[in-house]
Order: structure tokens, then sequence, then C-alpha cells
């Protein structure tokens, strides 16, 4: 069944769990994160579109393929809306049904940002959708297939973020502390110092972008200080493709249909992984 993610996220900040966010953008990932979440005991699960996935699919076949996916499964899905700064999709998206939106404000001044956001929040709460928002900036790292290879780290400031929850009314937040979007090129810094000062001062669900690759008792740590939805995309594209192009490669490649099934198969076993550790206590 499809749900908005504010229960889910409160539920897991309460327990001191995550939620994953795993991006889709075709029936294969779509099933394979379903397929995952019963396989873990039917765990609730965010289906992350990305507003970079429109040429993949519209925003009204992703809700119609989601809402029959998740129709089959007796289990809590969040059709989210991921990393978009274009208002008019955050709005049609709202439209088609989307449990919850992701406005990305986060390269605009403070004050466009906070303004931005506040109008969509206004708009989705009356329509019973939840807002995830983004403040600070997360750099690119490798194989990232989200944000730009000029984007910098600016860390989320705790004393920004009390004021913009406070005049926006936003569900979720974004904050910054060292992660990157796509493979980290070294050692992760992740500054907890930043998150739990944040946690303290909100009280509320935190996002972390950038989930793959952050070593798992790093995770656990931030999820300790109010981390409860954790965005994965890269991990579960690189181990697909790798896998895939061994099949491709090989002397007598297989149908395309079985090249699909290798896909949802492969994106199964990475999103057991995550769900795995995220739900640990």
């Amino acid at each position: 069944m499809l749900v908005n993610f504010r229960e889910m996220l409160s539920d897991a900040y309460r327990d001191k769990r995550a939620v994953g966010s795993f991006n889709v953008y075709n029936y294969e990932t779509m099933r394979g994160v379903l397929d995952a979440a019963v396989e873990m005991g039917s765990k609730p699960v965010i289906l992350a579109f990305g507003a970079k996935y429109l040429e993949n699919m519209s925003l009204q076949d992703a809700y119609s393929m989601a809402f029959a996916l998740s129709s089959q499964r007796n289990i809590p899905v969040c059709l989210h809306l991921d990393h978009c700064s274009d208002m008019d999709v955050v709005f049609q998206a709202i439209r088609e049904g989307f449990g919850s939106v992701m406005y990305d404000g986060s390269s605009l001044p403070f004050e466009e940002n906070m303004a931005n956001t506040k109008l969509v929040c206004r708009f989705a709460h009356a329509c019973g959708v939840s807002v995830e928002a983004e403040l600070g900036s997360i750099a690119a790292g490798e194989a990232s297939h989200e944000g730009s290879p000029d984007d910098k780290e600016v860390y989320t400031n705790p004393e920004s973020a009390r004021e913009f929850v406070a005049r926006t009314g936003v569900d979720a937040l974004a904050v910054s502390i060292g992660t990157v979007h796509g493979l980290y090129r070294g050692a992760p810094n992740i500054r907890l110092d930043i998150l739990e000062r944040i946690d303290k001062i909100l009280g509320m669900p935190l996002v972390l972008h950038g989930g793959s690759g952050i070593p798992e008792e790093t995770i656990r740590a931030c999820i300790k200080a109010g981390i409860c939805k954790i965005n994965v995309n890269t991990e579960i594209s690189s181990y697909a493709v790798a896998e895939l192009s061994k099949l491709v490669g090989s002397p007598k490649p297989p149908h395309l249909s079985v090249l699909a099934l290798k896909e949802r198969s492969c994106v199964d076993e990475v999103v057991k992984k995550y769900i795995r550790f995220f739900e640990a206590q």
C-alpha cells in the first residue's frame, strides 16, 4: 500500500532505526526493492524516483507502476520524488499521487530556499503529502549520477536548520555532514558532531544522502544521532552494471528478458543488505 513517509519516519526516529530510500527508474528496480522489503520481513520502504529519471519514465507511469506493485504486497511503501529543484515538477508529482516530495533548493540563497520550501509544504500538506528539503550542499563522488562535478561540500549550519524548519514546516530535513553523492574517493569524513547538534536542536527526522559505501559502523552512529531516512543509489547501479556486463560479455550473450531478471536480482541483493543494517539496533 502507498503511504506518505511522515508516520514511517516518525516511528523510525523514535526507534533509532532508518528507512531505506532506494532509487528506482523502471519495473526491474521497483520490483527488486519491493521483493527485498518483503523478503526481509515486510519492512517499510521508500521508492525514490529522481526528477532526473523523467527520461526513463513519466511521473504518471511511475505512480501507476508503484501503485500496482505495492497493492500486491502488504507493506508500507512511499513513492517519493527525489532531488527536484523544479517546483512545477514537484507540484505535478503531488497531483499524480506521490506520497512525498523533495524540493531541493539547496543551491539557492537561504531565504529563497526557505520561501520556496514553505510554498511547497503548504501545497503538499493540503494534499496529505510529506515534504523533504535540503540545507547545505553535498559534493559529488565517483560514479555519481546526481548533482554536478562542480558541487561543493557545505555543511549544514545547526542554527540555520532551526530557523529553516520553524518557518517552512518541512517534515524531514536532508543534512550535509560529509557524505557525497556516489562513491567515496577516500575514507569518508562524517561530521557526527554537526549531526548530533542538529538532532539536539530539531528533534525530528533527518535524512542522509549518499549512503553508498559508508562503513556500517558509521551509518549506525548516524542513525543513533537522528538519521532515519538513508538514500542509496550508486551502489545498486554499480553492482547491477558489473554483473550484467559479465553476461553481456559472455560468448553467448543472453536474451534481454534474462538480463532484466538479473537486474532485478541484483537490486534485491543490495537492498536486502542495507535493510539488514538500517534495522539493526
